[in-house]
């Protein structure tokens, strides 16, 4: 399993500085709205549950990164940082987790079915592999309005083995669709290691049964990330289709909320961390001249006062009431909801 590991120095190379700085903060804004959510969750009594990504922040953040203001994205049920990396509001976020009104699903959704259509995000799905479809639709949508928008789906290593992954992907090569599938291998479904799981443990080759390119790129690298997502959205808008991209990344937590992982040893854990995605762009912006150690504090300072102030502002914010379900419920001769339903 360490042999997957790469602790090398990522590769700022041709990437503008200030797109860097907005991945380092990116990173840190979604590890500091985790690490502060686990925290509620162990002293505050915390509606529903909640699924962390913490170590797997580079590749939410070097995908979207590399997508326009009108592109698509599809999430997972530990989506967090896929949200934040799309620019979804982090107060709204913190106030969807406390089930509050202000939320960005007026507290409807919890931490399993974030969305915010302003912004491309078109929900968290808690099936495993439900967003696959769905992504797949929009970016029919966009074939057909020839709007040169492009959707990504993201979704885990586990639902690879699921039918609607193959389906999907038959689909979208067929018909040519703009539509980018990424994997975030995190080498675990819950707690069973994808080499129990998968015939085929190198999952971007499964892209060869539907003649589309597969990628595999080190998922603990924002850079790499980015690159392979920039040139397979190349390849969507010019109307060359799909592309299935495999990014190999690992959480550092369990699967959910406290679960202790112990299918896991603590070395293998600790190995994993020696990669950590934020601690490796880093120390490639101090070499590079980007940012010195001074600066790079500050932003994760200012990462940490952005989630404080979230996590003030939820705990003002209106509690959903036994009733507002209602309110996004249509009958069949009423249409009063409408708009609130597609925010």
């Amino acid at each position: 399993m360490t042999s997957q590991i790469d602790v090398t120095p990522v590769d700022i190379g041709e990437l503008d500085d200030k797109l860097v700085l907005q991945m380092y903060r990116r990173m840190c804004e979604a590890r500091e709205f985790e690490e502060q959510l686990y925290y509620l969750f162990l002293t505050t009594d915390m509606p529903g549950t909640m699924h962390q990504a913490t170590g797997q922040e580079a590749v939410p953040v070097g995908v979207c990164t590399a997508l326009g203001p009108n592109d698509y994205v599809t999430s997972t049920h530990r989506g967090h940082a896929h949200c934040i990396a799309r620019g979804v509001p982090i107060d709204g976020m913190m106030a969807e987790m406390f089930a509050k009104r202000e939320g960005v699903c007026h507290g409807m959704g919890g931490s399993m079915h974030l969305a915010d259509f302003s912004r491309g995000m078109l929900g968290a799905f808690a099936i495993v592999g439900a967003g696959i479809p769905i992504a797949t639709g929009a970016a029919f949508s966009a074939r057909v309005r020839k709007s040169r928008q492009v959707a990504v789906a993201f979704f885990g290593d586990g639902a690879t083995n699921e039918g609607v992954f193959h389906e999907s992907l038959n689909m979208a090569s067929l018909w040519q669709l703009p539509v980018i599938y990424v994997i975030e291998n995190n080498q675990f479904a819950l707690s069973m290691r994808v080499q129990e799981s998968s015939a085929r443990t190198d999952l971007a080759g499964r892209a060869c049964a539907y003649d589309m390119p597969g990628v595999t790129v080190d998922g603990n690298d924002v850079t790499a990330v980015h690159r392979a997502t920039r040139q397979a959205v190349e390849r969507a808008r010019t109307g060359d289709g799909p592309t299935l991209i495999e990014a190999q990344t690992y959480r550092i937590r369990g699967h959910a909320r406290f679960e202790p992982a112990e299918y896991r040893s603590d070395q293998e854990v600790e190995a994993w961390k020696e990669a950590d995605p934020i601690e490796r762009l880093g120390r490639a912006m101090v070499a590079g001249g980007v940012a010195t150690e001074d600066r790079l504090d500050g932003i994760r300072a200012d990462a940490a006062s952005t989630v404080e102030a979230a996590i003030e502002y939820a705990e003002t914010c209106e509690d959903v009431g036994p009733k507002d379900y209602l309110r996004y419920i249509l009958d069949e001769t009423s249409t009063e909801g409408v708009n609130e339903c597609a925010h």
